[in-house]
């Protein structure tokens, strides 16, 4: 009786009739044939095409059949590897690029959280008049694309390296090489950029914060200095932390700035030398820094879980009743107040004034007098062109731009409803399966993009769809639309998947088991309950990725070919073409466009800022 006790109940052997019944339980319950099919799409669209680069890095191309003796097509090789990791190039295909990825990211870090933190914790914690405005303002410029902040700063700097003047070169002033180009301006143009990060976590975590815990301190006799170092620094570091992480794995993969002021001077990080190697030969060199760049990123976050505690969560404190009293900051908010207008002014309004106005120019850098200003870049013609130099009609008369708006909104529209379905479907799946496997596991495998640099998550399609494959069940995409919308969808499941979560949690399973108690099927549950309660959420979803990928540049860079140029890429091969007016142009055009969608998410709802990157 003792030896049956500590045994147990013996489980009754899995007989092909016990099997088959607990199969058609499963695929009976239309819930779980939703968890299935999410599954092995997640399976198939991330980690297939994972795998597939991977042993793309091991297979022998067609192209290096020449450089590899007695080599067969698809026979095992080590040779991309050692073509990266040990060869006569590897210092500079490899460590130059690296050392300078890591140099930028560590500088845009270091003056960006700070930056980033004080104007949170001005906007949040002190009684600096006007608020309400410059906290609107100062997410401003985050909403500018990097790629258009690039090409103002070359607006303002360019020099003779380039083949076109800028406006200091212009007015006579000399401007050399290390200001206009390479690690300075990169740096300089990042910091504008990513500052958000810091400001957007820190104002989030010291919202939560009651403001009590500082009042105690100044009541015990702490100075204000020693307030925020021994009482508020600690509360948000976490937040801070975060912020450093996500800013440094950003400005590492980062490709269109590095792209635009890099180039120019063989100033290379990995993200540009890994394109040159993709987009040329051999490819399987490109793909393998594609890894290298994908594990960087993946121990940026593992640092993360590590010093924050938290994965995938980046919210500091929380709880209900919190309190929170503005700190009089006395005569010094006007010293404050010209240091963020002189801020506003270099990350806002300087570079929208310069991009507008080189537009208007004939000669770039030729000043802004009459005489040097046209609306050729707008809607000259060819025929009519006041330098012979001129290579391109006008935006508006010429058809690659049409087209390249035309594909930049369908891709937009497409993308958007698309990954705004599937991030809805898999939220409820996370929601619904709090604590069971397949949540869990759905939560880590939508996860997966968001740790990859854009250029490298482009590159694991790329390396997938360049071919036929299995015997054509995967077909060959390459230059097509097609494969520049799956990555875009897939790219952004972790926002979407985000922001279904958020959507799902605010709606009671009680609803859905009323409902299932009055007779009501799964299918009828989901369209009289939950798909009306999650419009609203379904909306707002759509327009945080819809701008996301209007003004997208890293990730489909690798994809694109001429047929299928967005706006985005095709101002950045016009700046390569020396013609930077038309690539100004362009640029304002995709910034009323980005300005515009984002007064209309507000409408709904959608908080914009915390999605873009």
């Amino acid at each position: 009786m003792s030896k049956q006790k500590k045994e147990g109940p013996r489980r009754k052997p899995l007989t092909k009739v016990r099997l088959k019944n607990y199969v058609l339980n499963v695929l009976g319950n239309p819930f779980n044939v939703i968890v299935f099919f999410s599954l092995i799409m997640l399976f198939c669209l991330i980690v297939i095409p994972v795998l597939t680069m991977l042993q793309t890095t091991f297979v022998v191309a067609k192209a290096e059949l020449r450089s590899i003796p007695g080599a067969q097509l698809g026979d095992y090789t080590l040779f991309y590897w050692k073509y990266l990791l040990a060869s006569p190039l590897t210092k500079s295909i490899l460590w130059q690029p690296f050392l300078h990825s890591l140099i930028i990211g560590f500088f845009v870090t270091v003056i960006a959280i700070p930056l980033g933190a004080v104007l949170a914790w001005l906007m949040i914690r002190s009684d600096i008049p006007g608020k309400k405005l410059l906290s609107l303002l100062i997410i401003v410029p985050y909403m500018i694309p990097s790629w258009c902040k690039a090409l103002s700063w070359l607006a303002v700097f360019r020099n003779a390296t380039s083949g076109s003047k800028g406006l200091l070169t212009g007015l006579g002033i000399p401007i050399p090489d290390w200001m206009a180009y390479g690690p300075f301006a990169i740096i300089a143009v990042m910091v504008m950029h990513y500052y958000a990060f810091s400001y957007i976590m820190v104002s989030g975590s010291l919202r939560s914060i009651n403001s009590e815990l500082e009042e105690m301190g100044e009541i015990q006799g702490a100075n204000k200095v020693q307030i925020l170092r021994k009482i508020t620094f600690p509360l948000v570091l976490p937040a801070i932390l975060s912020a450093a992480i996500m800013t440094i794995s950003k400005s590492i993969g980062s490709y269109g700035v590095a792209a635009n002021l890099g180039n120019r001077i063989s100033y290379y990080v990995l993200a540009t030398r890994m394109k040159e190697f993709i987009n040329d030969s051999p490819k399987g060199v490109g793909y393998a820094m594609s890894l290298l760049m994908i594990l960087l990123a993946c121990g940026t976050i593992f640092a993360n879980q590590k010093m924050v505690g938290v994965r995938k969560s980046y919210a500091t404190i929380g709880g209900k009743g919190t309190r929170s009293n503005l700190i009089k900051i006395g005569k010094a908010k006007y010293g404050l107040l010209v240091f963020i207008a002189g801020f506003l002014v270099i990350a806002m309004v300087m570079p929208t004034f310069v991009l507008v106005m080189e537009s208007f120019q004939i000669y770039t850098g030729g000043g802004y007098g009459l005489s040097n200003l046209s609306l050729y870049a707008w809607i000259g013609s060819l025929d009519k062109a006041p330098l012979e130099a001129y290579a391109y009609n006008g935006i508006f008369k010429n058809s690659e731009f049409i087209r390249a708006l035309l594909n930049t909104i369908k891709l937009s529209i497409i993308a958007s409803i698309l990954t705004a379905f599937s991030g809805q479907f898999l939220g409820y799946i996370s929601t619904r399966g709090r604590g069971k496997w397949y949540g869990t596991l759905v939560e880590q495998l939508v996860f997966i993009p968001y740790l990859m640099p854009a250029v490298a998550f482009a590159a694991i399609y790329f390396a997938m769809f360049s071919q036929k494959r299995l015997g054509g069940l995967i077909p060959s995409l390459y230059g097509t639309f097609a494969l520049i919308l799956l990555v875009s969808v897939v790219k952004h499941f972790p926002f979407a998947s985000r922001s279904g979560t958020a959507n799902m949690l605010q709606i009671s399973t009680e609803l859905e088991e009323a409902a299932e108690i009055a007779g009501a099927s799964f299918w009828r549950r989901i369209g009289k309950i939950v798909i009306p309660l999650a419009k609203n959420g379904f909306v707002s979803g759509f327009m945080l990725v819809f701008i996301s990928i209007a003004k997208e540049l890293d990730l489909i860079a690798i994809l694109m070919t001429p047929r299928n140029y967005t706006l985005s890429y095709l101002a950045f091969e016009y700046s390569k073409s020396l013609m930077p007016q038309c690539a100004d142009a362009i640029a304002i055009v995709m910034l009323l466009f980005i300005l515009l969608c984002y007064r209309i998410a507000n409408r709904f709802g959608a908080d914009i800022s915390k999605s873009w990157g």
